[in-house]
């Protein structure tokens, strides 16, 4: 495990800096990969992402957009407004994502097409 929370650190065995564990790291967390998503169709709200989301948490939504933040694969806009009303969207880095989101769209229809898949709620 890291001990530095804060720092991004992705080295093989041999010590060099691999590429597949870091985009690995980038978007690992059961949500992230779906709010890139959501983030590539349009800017969109906090209230907005978890209800599109439907079964995430405040907090853990919270968490993985900070962490998206940290990584630079999305912006937070803040609105001087009242009450303060707060948007994200993809950063240039993270668009840079879109063309593996495309694969991951396209190799999840396939999949659906050949095969049983069905989704439960959690309790």
């Amino acid at each position: 495990m890291n001990a530095y929370k804060d720092e991004l650190i992705v080295e093989s065995i041999d010590g060099t800096i691999c590429p597949v564990r870091t985009a690995q790291k980038l978007v690992e967390g059961k949500w992230k990969v779906i709010i890139l998503y959501y983030l590539s169709l349009k800017e969109t709200r906090f209230n907005e992402l978890q209800k599109l989301i439907g079964n995430i948490s405040h907090g853990v939504l919270s968490l993985q957009l900070k962490e998206l933040e940290k990584s630079h694969l999305i912006h937070r806009k803040v609105f001087n407004e009242v009450p303060p009303r707060v948007e994200y969207s993809l950063t240039k880095t993270g668009e840079k994502f879109l063309p593996a989101m495309s694969v991951l769209v396209d190799f999840g229809r396939d999949y659906i097409k050949t095969h049983d898949v069905s989704f439960v709620e959690p309790d």
